[in-house]
């Protein structure tokens, strides 16, 4: 089968043939209909992740598809469903194997390309707005990449659960996507320099929390955005991160923590219910997920150029 693999260490990414996956005990081998494409493939292309796994390597993680092949012991699934995952290493393929733990089933009313676009970055955004920061309604919060898959996603529950949002965007173009998602207001921003405007929105008081995934340039802004007694959300280590922090020059009585994606799901039932969660808002109509770039999977290396250029807007996606 196909698939797109770290031949070596260089960081360039190849379209290969290698071998069909078989089934281990409770595994399930699935066919790919859709791949997702995140900073967390970037860091493993960068050397940053997955060191211990020798190449050549067959990076992804997330994506949809349907089951065609059990591992023994499987009893869950049946061949031919359809389903879904987060965290499964060798999803840039044709197929793909996966604990029968990792899966989630798709709801008819769930096409694939959507089900593989909600999966790492929908899971991400409801455990920063629900868990790592459970927004009120008076609360008003910074989304940073504001017009990325993420942020929009992080708009978009925020504002369901009565939040206002203050996005930040790089450029002009990605207003109207920032917008759309539901910001109420969006800042056009490429060189971290934000705060004074975060202040003017919020009568010079502040944010209660900022979610901040673009790396060092911005958190200074993001630190002197935040009310007295806020909470800052740092995340996304491929960007990098502030470097050490001396944690008695921290401001006004702030909260800083770093929202670990291990954490989001830690347990297959948690992993279930919310993913349920953010089917049931997108059936109702009630959850947007933007596709912003559908690529075969041969043109795996183009999808990352195009990502970490912050060209793209939304959800990027590879199809088998």
């Amino acid at each position: 089968m196909k698939a797109i693999a770290l031949i070596s260490p260089d960081g360039g990414l190849d379209f290969v043939n290698v071998p069909e996956p078989a089934p281990g005990p409770g595994n399930i081998v699935v066919e790919i209909a859709a791949a997702g494409v995140n900073f967390m493939d970037i860091g493993v292309r960068r050397g940053m992740a997955w060191t211990d796994v020798a190449d050549p390597k067959v990076i992804g993680v997330e994506g949809a598809g349907r089951v065609v092949a059990l591992g023994q012991g499987v009893t869950g699934f049946a061949i031919g469903d359809r389903v879904a995952w987060v965290y499964a290493p060798g999803s840039y393929a044709e197929q793909v194997e996966v604990p029968e733990n990792a899966l989630v089933r798709v709801p008819d009313a769930i096409d694939d390309r959507t089900a593989a676009a909600i999966m790492m970055q929908g899971l991400t955004a409801s455990h920063f707005a629900t868990d790592f920061y459970p927004v009120q309604p008076w609360d008003v919060a910074l989304v940073h990449a504001a017009a990325g898959g993420l942020g929009m996603l992080l708009t978009q529950i925020v504002k369901l659960r009565g939040g206002t949002v203050i996005g930040r965007v790089s450029s002009v173009a990605k207003v109207e996507a920032a917008r759309g998602a539901g910001a109420d207001h969006v800042i056009v921003d490429e060189e971290g320099h934000f705060a004074d405007r975060v202040l003017a929105l919020t009568g010079g008081e502040g944010v209660n929390v900022v979610f901040d995934g673009s790396g060092p340039t911005t958190f200074a802004d993001s630190l002197a955005s935040l009310r007295r007694s806020g909470t800052f959300c740092w995340f996304g280590p491929v960007l990098g991160g502030p470097g050490p922090i001396d944690i008695m020059s921290l401001p006004k009585s702030i909260k800083l923590g770093y929202a670990v994606f291990s954490d989001h799901i830690p347990t297959p039932a948690l992993l279930r219910e919310r993913t349920a969660q953010l089917f049931q808002w997108i059936i109702d109509g009630k959850l947007r997920v933007e596709i912003g770039g559908v690529y075969p999977l041969a043109d795996a290396a183009r999808a990352h150029v195009d990502m970490e250029s912050r060209r793209s807007t939304g959800k990027l996606l590879l199809i088998p």
